[in-house]
């Protein structure tokens, strides 16, 4: 599956199992319809990965305000959906070598048989440590960690440090993991330190979560309309008025680098 990732396909969906509980083939069907519909209202674009193409405008949307000289970002969260895979490892490429200064926990919508071959991808791509999280990992600088398929992940203080917590709680907005448990989470213990970006996806995955880190003074960036394949997750965002920054998936790591390095972009 991510191999056809790689040559265009800009989505995936596990077939259903035979030996699946009950109502799994209903699920199934729900989940097909809805790819379908978001990706028939959208003109799909896959991000190309070669080259890096000129900046483009900043779409001209209402933003909230970035807080001059705010705190350090100590971890990066990453929320994503439909067409999220590339728009990660784009992300995370154009990032580098800053990776090496700060944790990153992501959660990408996918079944629990994708995710830990996903990581394992990434640190591929990458040459960075990725895994699939488990419950009581290190929130660790220079260390990916992407949340296990059919769990959610979040994050608490343990004896002052960091560490995951996963759980098998119900699914919030159709999804587990969710965006909005990990970007919750965060925001209790990281507060103003923690960066979040919301990358391509459909429904509005992260937008409660992101209240809780715009309260907290975290920034928050959503990738723009023009380069997502489908603009639910980041347009719910930005239409909520909790991003700080819109912009086009070519410009987010270079704009990531500059917030945790501290240097102009």
């Amino acid at each position: 599956s991510l191999k056809c990732l790689s040559l265009g396909a800009v989505d995936y969906l596990a077939k259903p199992e035979s030996a699946r509980a009950p109502g799994a083939a209903n699920e199934f069907r729900r989940e097909l319809v809805e790819k379908m519909r978001a990706l028939s209202e959208t003109k799909a674009r896959v991000p190309r990965l070669a080259a890096t193409p000129a900046p483009r405008a900043v779409s001209p949307i209402p933003t909230a305000p970035l807080r001059a000289g705010g705190t350090k970002p100590q971890c990066l969260l990453i929320g994503s959906s439909t067409g999220g895979p590339r728009a990660v490892e784009r992300v995370l490429l154009d990032l580098k070598p800053a990776l090496s200064r700060i944790p990153v926990l992501i959660v990408q919508h996918m079944p629990a048989m994708f995710t830990a071959v996903f990581a394992d991808h990434l640190q591929t791509l990458l040459s960075v440590p990725a895994r699939e999280a488990k419950d009581g990992d290190a929130v660790a600088t220079g260390t990916i960690l992407v949340a296990p398929g059919g769990r959610h992940m979040g994050v608490v203080c343990t004896g002052g440090k960091a560490t995951i917590r996963l759980n098998d709680g119900p699914p919030e907005n159709f999804c587990r993991p969710a965006v909005d448990v990990l970007f919750r989470e965060a925001a209790a213990v990281y507060g103003a330190s923690a960066l979040a970006v919301v990358l391509t996806g459909m429904g509005s995955d992260g937008t409660h979560g992101a209240r809780f880190l715009t309260k907290a003074g975290a920034t928050v960036i959503a990738q723009d309309e023009a380069t997502s394949i489908v603009w639910g997750m980041p347009g719910s965002i930005v239409k909520a008025g909790l991003a700080h920054e819109v912009l086009p998936l070519e410009s987010i790591g270079r704009s990531l680098k500059g917030l945790i390095t501290g240097a102009s972009t």
